[in-house]
């Protein structure tokens, strides 16, 4: 990163903490509607290192939130990768799970709640199935446009060459070409989720983690820990996000001109 982007991201996040502590002190005056960014700053230091009791502590709710989001990503993507690959490549796959997936997709994560505590209780399996469903269809869809959108003359080339076989035509011509596609949809599902991950906990399908402390602080009345949690999220999610652009430039370093938006 230039040094002149840091000094501009640093100018406007202060800029943007000082408004926010002066709007809390003058005009709103109430700790319990909304705290000044220099108290969230200072419970958010007190959660990482101390805790608070009941069960405060954020860098173990961090963790637990992590492990229920690599359930339900690590199994949306080998789903969806291997769904969008078929699906892609078989023309009869994917006149068959069109309508069922074309149906289930629209549905909203949250909907799945009250049947998935019903048949998995409140449990790490619940959530991490939450964010199965809502992570699984970006990496789907975006694979099997990738796999569906290889030019005709690449694999006709590759056979013209001996590649006869359709796992190495794929292995070999169809994945390296689909990839721009995949990585996105990579992204695109860690995204969704990471946004998955707080909704399950918020709604109490697992009994731990960021989103399930935010609801027990609601309960308490702390705002200053709820938005302590919530720039957490914050911070966990852009650190993922940095992780996967990082990747995708690594993977799509063989692209002349690629720009990573």
């Amino acid at each position: 990163m230039k040094f002149k982007n840091l000094l501009l991201y640093l100018t406007s996040l202060i800029a943007f903490l000082l408004v926010w502590e002066l709007y809390c002190q003058l005009i709103v005056r109430n700790p319990m509607f909304l705290p000044p960014s220099s108290r969230v700053f200072a419970t958010f230091i007190e959660l990482m290192i101390f805790g608070r009791p009941p069960s405060f502590f954020l860098p173990y709710d961090m963790l637990y939130s992590l492990f229920h989001y690599s359930i339900g990503f690590s199994l949306a993507l080998i789903v969806g990768f291997s769904m969008g690959l078929i699906t892609g490549w078989i023309k009869l796959a994917n006149e068959l799970s069109y309508p069922i997936i074309e149906l289930i997709r629209p549905i909203p994560p949250i909907a799945w709640i009250p049947i998935t505590i019903l048949m998995l209780k409140l449990t790490d399996a619940a959530a991490g199935f939450i964010i199965f469903i809502g992570a699984v269809f970006p990496m789907l869809l975006n694979t099997r446009h990738g796999v569906a959108s290889v030019e005709v003359r690449y694999l006709e080339a590759a056979m013209t060459l001996g590649a006869t076989s359709s796992l190495t035509l794929i292995r070999k011509i169809v994945i390296p070409a689909a990839l721009p596609s995949i990585m996105t949809g990579i992204r695109v599902s860690s995204g969704v989720a990471w946004m998955c991950v707080v909704a399950a906990e918020l709604f109490g399908v697992a009994p731990y983690g960021l989103g399930y402390k935010i609801d027990l602080a609601r309960f308490y009345l702390a705002t200053d820990i709820i938005i302590a949690y919530m720039i957490a999220i914050g911070i966990l999610g852009l650190m993922l996000d940095r992780v996967y652009r990082a990747i995708e430039e690594k993977a799509l370093a063989w692209r002349v001109g690629l720009v990573i938006a």
